[in-house]
């Protein structure tokens, strides 16, 4: 076994975390001094940092904006808006696709309107709506539960994406046909939605009566001087040259086509550097830019401060923000992600300081999210540092950390389609060290190991930086859910039945495949090697038939199986798989994937015959093993929604 730095450092980190146990108080680490804010400072900061992690990382360009007390600090690009035409990016000029950083456009809007006295946060949407959306657990959605992603849709992707405007429905006609199924009451469980946020960008054209991209552009754009941003798909013809290409890593081509957004208000804004600056700095300033004004003040304060509190002492949602508090200071966030474009912005309210950082490829390994998270770290710690406390260790850890241990699924998850397949591998595992800590290893520190978390308050638990924490609702002495990293507010984890859990269906699968593999394998093989040796086939009649119709089912199982494997290979950036003709072939797979179920009870009828024809015990064995391979694959696509479940 190969022993890492990486194993040395956890090991004393563990061994300080006992210390600190037997100490019996909080450790302490001074802050350093504050770095001085100024746009030399930062300049010299990013520049002696990004240009590097983003040539590692393969990511063509960047553009930083950072805002203090209403103006632009600094703003800066870096690398590539277009590789092959070398056209480097421009702050002011160049537009990114902020993706759902497009929802604080929606939210404003919500604001705008509540302030016009045309829309309460606490009522029933469908008094603003021209069609209805059922209560769930006799309570309605309000707008207010849009707002902090607490409305209880499942994630909804059907119609998500398109290649050209002419499959693109409408953004009344994506609302009415694909309603998500609801799946939480209403204002309880934090899963973040698309279709919501879009849901309250069509009551603002409702209500306002403009489309919403011309709301926008009319109420929140035209007033900030925001230029160089737009809704609207296509992008007008003045705004298109400067549109950065899209890549997924620097030595990759550019993807071949505008990424089309259907819910357009979730995440279809294009904007610069320049022009998000103006936004930052309007909310910082409690809603007003210059001599202009999008809000009221006290209508930009509640946006900021009215939080939902789920699981605290987490950070919760604020009304359309996420709150990201770090070093003692309340900041308010959004990040925004498409398949090529990947951005976040950060407000420092106490400070009058806002951050901008937006990238056009998520390059090798998706190392940029690293690089973005990093980003915001840093500059936070240098530009506003605080001393480091390390609570102590309760004596509960142990017994706690036990309740916890087990396998978790996402609230942000999809059960009603072909997509329920990710709860199946994506799975969040918590384990126990055997000095009661816990372990997630899918939350990595900066050095890509997994956090170690103690107890430091009633079923909370700190990692050993004291930035990351993990919050467990227990409910008659059972974990119900748990909310762990910096945005638990978009969504937390809830506890998988034993059934369904991936520790052993994943291995199982394997194991499944292998001997389906292998006896499939033996087909060939065994006809050959009786050619080779002039014996004929044992099996006469039906028992032949059946015993051969089973390996055709196997066959079938394996075609069907790299079906999905193709269709779901290039998901990640061609979401108009998700709509238009695709639907077709998705329904068909659906359907044909029945076809498992059959393969699994013809193999079970051709093993019944191995106990009634005097085989060797391995033939019988075998027939069982080959048989219960192909109900699990079944079983498995029948859980996954692969199979009878139409999208």
């Amino acid at each position: 076994m190969r022993i890492s730095g990486s194993s040395i450092v956890r090991t004393v980190a563990v061994a300080l975390g006992l210390w600190g146990l037997a100490a019996g108080f909080a450790a302490a680490q001074p802050a350093p001094a504050p770095a001085p804010l100024t746009r030399e400072d930062v300049g010299a900061w990013l520049d002696g940092y990004l240009p590097a992690a983003l040539m590692r990382a393969q990511v063509p360009g960047a553009v930083v904006v950072v805002v203090k007390d209403g103006q632009v600090l600094f703003g800066r690009g870096y690398g590539y808006a277009d590789l092959a035409r070398k056209i480097p990016v421009d702050p002011d000029r160049t537009l990114f696709r902020p993706g759902s950083i497009s929802k604080l456009f929606v939210w404003t809007a919500v604001m705008q309107q509540v302030e016009a006295g045309r829309l309460d946060l606490d009522r029933d949407v469908n008094a603003y709506l021209d069609f209805v959306i059922p209560p769930r657990a006799g309570r309605p959605i309000t707008l207010r539960d849009l707002m902090t992603h607490t409305a209880g849709f499942e994630d909804q992707l059907k119609d998500f994406g398109a290649r050209t405007p002419a499959e693109m429905p409408g953004l009344e006609a994506y609302l009415r046909r694909d309603m998500p199924r609801r799946i939480f009451p209403p204002g309880t469980i934090p899963a973040y939605s698309n279709y919501g946020a879009s849901l309250a960008g069509y009551i603002v054209q409702r209500v306002s009566g403009e489309p919403f991209e011309a709301y926008v552009e009319h109420h929140i754009f035209a007033p900030l001087g925001m230029t160089h941003s737009s809704f609207r798909q296509p992008l007008p013809s003045a705004l298109q040259a400067d549109m950065a290409a899209g890549y997924m890593t620097a030595t990759a081509p550019p993807l071949d086509h505008y990424e089309w957004v259907t819910p357009a208000p979730a995440g279809a804004l294009a904007a610069s550097g320049g022009d998000i600056a103006r936004f930052m700095i309007a909310h910082l300033n409690n809603g007003q830019y210059g001599d202009a004004r999008i809000l009221k003040p006290e209508t930009a304060v509640q946006m900021h401060t009215s939080l939902r509190p789920l699981y605290p002492p987490l950070n919760p949602m604020a009304l359309g923000f996420f709150r990201e508090d770090r070093n003692g200071l309340p900041i308010i966030s959004h990040g925004g992600d498409l398949a090529a474009f990947h951005s976040d912005l950060n407000l420092y309210l106490d400070k009058g300081v806002g951050v901008f950082f937006s990238a056009n490829a998520p390059g090798v390994d998706d190392a940029l999210f690293r690089i973005r998270s990093d980003l915001f770290e840093d500059f936070t710690d240098r530009y506003f540092p605080a001393p480091v406390v390390v609570a102590p260790v309760l004596n509960s850890a142990r017994g706690d950390g036990r309740r916890v241990v087990g396998a978790y699924e996402v609230t942000r998850r999809t059960e009603s389609s072909f997509l329920a397949i990710q709860g199946l591998v994506q799975q969040l595992t918590i384990t126990q060290s055997a000095d009661g800590s816990l372990v997630a290893p899918a939350f990595r520190d900066r050095l890509g190991r997994p956090r170690i978390y103690h107890e430091t308050a009633p079923f909370v638990w700190t990692d050993t930086t004291g930035r990351s924490r993990i919050r467990a609702i227990v409910e008659n002495g059972k974990v119900t859910s748990i909310a762990l990293g910096a945005f638990a507010a978009a969504a937390v984890y809830q506890p998988v039945p034993a059934w369904r859990q991936s520790g052993w269906i994943l291995p199982t699968l394997v194991f499944s495949l292998l001997a389906i593999l292998a006896t499939l394998a033996a087909w060939p093989a065994a006809a050959l090697a009786r050619r080779h040796y002039g014996q004929g086939f044992r099996l006469t009649g039906r028992e032949a038939l059946v015993w051969r119709a089973a390996r055709v089912g196997a066959l079938f199982d394996l075609a069907l199986l790299a079906g999905w494997g193709l269709y779901l290979a290039p998901l990640a950036t061609h979401w108009e798989r998700f709509g238009g003709g695709w639907i077709s072939l998705v329904n068909l797979m659906e359907w044909l994937g029945l076809g498992t179920i059959v393969a699994a009870l013809v193999a079970l009828w051709s093993a019944s015959y191995a106990f009634t024809a005097g085989r060797s015990w391995f033939s019988k064995v075998w027939s069982l093993v080959f048989a219960g391979a192909l109900g699990f694959v079944a079983w498995v696509g029948l859980v996954g929604r692969i199979v009878g479940a139409p999208f």
